[in-house]
């Protein structure tokens, strides 16, 4: 991931981190049809079911900004080499944030069965 020249000094510290959380722009959903999708068919799990939009990690949504958890391998200047961004090649990134264990894992969350179906979103 490439940060703009003038957000450079914002990765300060960054590299004390083992993961990071990515909010990226959708860029290839940003139409007026994908923006108007609210009932979804999880298709990257193994379940037949329609759920609401705001239930689920659908690229298709009102507002399309994609999050997920990336492995921070290494920093040169402005540029993050990550491991598991599930973004595609050109996604505008929004923000980075490091990845705390003590505020963004919740122990014992509850979730419906079918989330435990399909790759990791």
């Amino acid at each position: 991931m490439r940060i703009f020249p003038e957000f450079c000094a914002g990765l300060k510290g960054i590299t004390d981190f083992s993961h990071l959380i990515v909010l990226y722009w959708i860029h290839m959903r940003d139409n007026e049809e994908e923006r108007g999708t609210l009932l979804v068919f999880p298709r990257r799990h193994a379940v037949n079911v329609e759920m609401g939009v705001f239930s689920t990690r659908s690229p298709s949504r009102p507002n399309p900004i994609g999050l997920c958890v990336v492995g921070l391998l290494k920093v040169e200047e402005c540029t993050l080499t990550v491991k598991e961004l599930d973004a595609l090649e050109g996604s505008p990134i929004i923000d980075v944030k490091p990845y705390i264990p003590r505020a963004d894992s919740i122990p014992n969350a509850r979730v419906p069965d079918w989330t435990w179906h399909g790759p990791k979103t």
